[in-house]
């Protein structure tokens, strides 16, 4: 199987500011490009933070109302600073969480996850900025088709992996959902072959209705069914 990575789905054109653009240049790159966020680069091109349209509005919230409605919110000393500055370098969000071209694609979700962040600047060995990848650029991945998700099931999967035999398993795909219905030949194969499908790259969740010919101690899952073989 041929997994894609941070690589295929990344931006590689990526708009950037440095650290002394001011504040309403950073707000026409945004504009402009019709992004969210634009990293920030130092002169060696290494992305040293990001500065999003939260950070922007941030300084447009602690303007004083002109209406007199709504005091300002009280902040804190650091937040006052950022919600104060006129350049990139005060206004952006660090350190910046970076990702590798050559992540899996789980492996970049799960970095925006723990670090709570919405995208993450791509950068190669050297620390250089290659490009950068969204939460909608990773799920981009469930745009896949049915039909390329089938095929890759059934030929590296079932056939290529577990070398089940002809027809023993059929596999049907709708909207990256996944079904397994026949028999394999242990109790084992069955929740491999479930994991093996779920990391296919497209696929939503897998449904089994799988049997087996031996029981070999594995846990099948409670679908599974021991069917004798002839």
């Amino acid at each position: 199987m041929q997994h894609r990575t941070v690589q295929d789905l990344m931006t590689h054109d990526v708009v950037r500011a440095r650290p002394d653009t001011s504040f309403k240049a950073v707000v026409a790159l945004l504009t402009n490009n019709d992004v969210t966020a634009v990293p920030v680069v130092d002169g060696l091109n290494r992305p040293i933070g990001v500065v999003s349209e939260a950070d922007l509005l941030r300084h447009e919230a602690a303007l004083p109302d002109p209406g007199g409605h709504a005091p300002a919110p009280p902040t804190a000393p650091h937040d006052r600073g950022r919600s104060e500055a006129d350049t990139a370098r005060g206004l952006m969000s660090a350190p910046v969480v970076t990702a590798r071209p050559q992540w899996s694609i789980v492996e970049a979700a799960r970095a925006m996850e723990q670090h709570k962040v919405k995208r993450l600047p791509v950068v190669d060995e050297t620390g250089k900025l290659t490009g950068i990848i969204s939460r909608s650029d990773l799920l981009r991945i469930f745009l896949r088709h049915d039909q390329a998700i089938h095929d890759e099931i059934d030929h590296d999967v079932l056939r290529g992996t577990l070398q089940t035999a002809q027809d023993a398993v059929q596999v049907t795909v709708v909207d990256g959902v996944v079904t397994l219905r026949g028999k394999v030949a242990t109790s084992s194969l069955v929740p491999l072959a479930v994991q093996l499908c779920r990391a296919v790259d497209g696929v939503v969740t897998v449904h089994q209705e799988l049997g087996f010919d031996v029981d070999d101690g594995s846990e099948a899952g409670p679908d599974a069914q021991e069917r004798p073989g002839p």
